[in-house]
């Protein structure tokens, strides 16, 4: 048994698991900003992720749905779920800004699957994605870097979670 934790409580625990999280996600983004100081790359970055992000959460919902199993969108759902319990374990701050992005990028879905079907909502996931990165190549390709997910595939998680840090760090919340 771990001697550090072995009289400690449920909210002690939660605690140290929040701030190894906390150090762990300061980390990935120190090292996503070293691979990112060009304005022009950070600028194709702002243009290239958030489009990046909703290409794969429309993806994710035009998968069919197996009738008596959910509705349309429950695999995008599912995706987002994961993904923001891992930005909630690392950082509240950057869980809180994600789920508001999931929430409006799942409206989004679902309104564009109703007007123009989940083909459709394909369509334009696969346009939107190749676009967005052909644009984040470019940004690196001015940086003189490699994108970072090449090192690592977590940095695809950081991409959103960097620019979610940008956004409330200039609105004076601390992540």
């Amino acid at each position: 048994m771990n001697t550090d934790t072995a009289g400690a409580s449920g909210n002690e625990n939660a605690a140290r698991t929040s701030a190894a999280g906390a150090r762990r996600i300061h980390r990935l983004l120190g090292n996503y900003s070293h691979d990112h100081q060009n304005p022009a790359n950070r600028l194709i970055h702002w243009l290239c992720v958030p489009p990046i992000v909703w290409s794969v959460v429309a993806a994710l919902w035009a998968i069919p749905v197996p009738e008596g199993v959910g509705r349309p969108g429950l695999w995008a759902f599912a995706a987002m779920f994961v993904a923001w319990v891992w930005y909630w374990r690392q950082s509240r701050a950057i869980g809180f800004v994600m789920l508001v992005v999931f929430a409006v990028y799942g409206a989004i879905c679902h309104f564009l699957s109703a007007e123009i079907g989940a083909r459709g909502l394909l369509v334009a996931a696969a346009a939107v994605f190749v676009v967005a990165w052909i644009g984040q190549f470019i940004g690196h390709r001015i940086e003189g870097s490699r994108p970072s997910f090449l090192t690592d595939v977590t940095y695809l998680l950081i991409g959103p979670a960097w620019l979610a840090q940008k956004a409330l760090r200039r609105i004076g919340i601390a992540v």
